[in-house]
């Protein structure tokens, strides 16, 4: 039987992004790609952009390892919308205020505040590099590189600047984030031959040094109301181009996220709400069909 039949779980969201959140730290179970689509299969189950997964620590002085999922079954290494319901989950049963948790990413720093109701994860630093994005070939300078949709003459959307926070992101710069068809172009290019892992598409317009609006199509998940990881992306991107500060507010469709690139270790810190839904226990009818 799945681990996840008739278990608990907690549905929450971060400025729009539908965030699953289960708790696994008292079991070994594990869960497959299978078991992930059937949580979000619409025959009962629960729409979700991530699933977050939380195991039992891998590190000392971590709170858990969690594992990512995105609703079609395939694994995310960062999430910082669905990092900051898990760390309201947690700070709410145990009264904390601070903690630390493992992704296949890396180490995440989380804490309350700097409001009651804020949260901020510590994203780690980007990387620019075109193997650690990873990109299918090499550039030297991934503050701009060469990818295009359209026609060759007048392409509609070009030339955009990638980095990884954990996955890969390409960042579009355009005057108006809503003239575009993302739900037409972003499947193409997510699957592009250039990202040989897939990346995450978003259009950016910089609105002037301290705002910049961004919309997203996410990597196994769709057009998304948010997608944290992008925000992060975008402000650090921005930012090498030197066409925005450092600290950033970001709007998205979902709300906003305030975004840090810290001078002084380079790392990301996304502050932001996370809100929760409702709680209930999954149907063990969802699972019956997965080996």
């Amino acid at each position: 039987m799945s681990a996840l039949a008739n278990h608990a779980f907690a549905k929450m969201n971060g400025i729009g992004n539908e965030i699953v959140v289960v708790d696994l730290r008292d079991s070994k179970g594990q869960v497959s790609a299978e078991e992930a689509r059937a949580v979000a299969s619409p025959a009962g189950g629960v729409p979700y952009d991530q699933l977050m997964v939380l195991q039992p620590p891998r590190l000392d002085g971590t709170e858990a390892f969690i594992s990512i999922y995105n609703n079609d079954g395939s694994e995310a290494g960062a999430c910082g919308n669905g990092m900051r319901c898990v760390v309201r989950r947690i700070f709410e049963q145990t009264g904390q205020t601070t903690a630390t948790f493992q992704t296949r990413a890396g180490l995440l720093n989380c804490w309350q505040g700097p409001a009651p109701d804020l949260y901020t994860v510590d994203m780690g630093a980007p990387k620019f590099g075109w193997q650690d994005i990873p990109l299918a070939e090499e550039f030297r300078d991934t503050r701009y590189i060469e990818l295009q949709v359209g026609p060759i003459d007048n392409p509609v959307l070009h030339s955009p600047s990638v980095v990884s926070m954990g996955n890969p992101h390409a960042i579009f710069w355009v005057d108006d984030v809503n003239v575009y068809d993302l739900e037409r172009f972003g499947p193409l290019l997510e699957n592009h031959p250039i990202f040989p892992e897939r990346a995450n598409i978003t259009l950016a317009h910089i609105v002037d040094r301290d705002h910049i609006t961004i919309r997203t199509w996410e990597r196994g998940a769709g057009l998304t109301r948010a997608c944290g990881s992008a925000a992060c992306a975008t402000a650090v991107a921005a930012a090498r181009l030197k066409r925005a500060n450092r600290s950033v507010e970001i709007t998205l469709p979902g709300g906003k996220l305030g975004i840090e690139w810290r001078e002084r270790d380079d790392h990301v810190l996304m502050t932001g709400t996370a809100d929760f839904e409702y709680e209930g226990r999954f149907d063990p009818a969802l699972f019956a069909s997965v080996a």
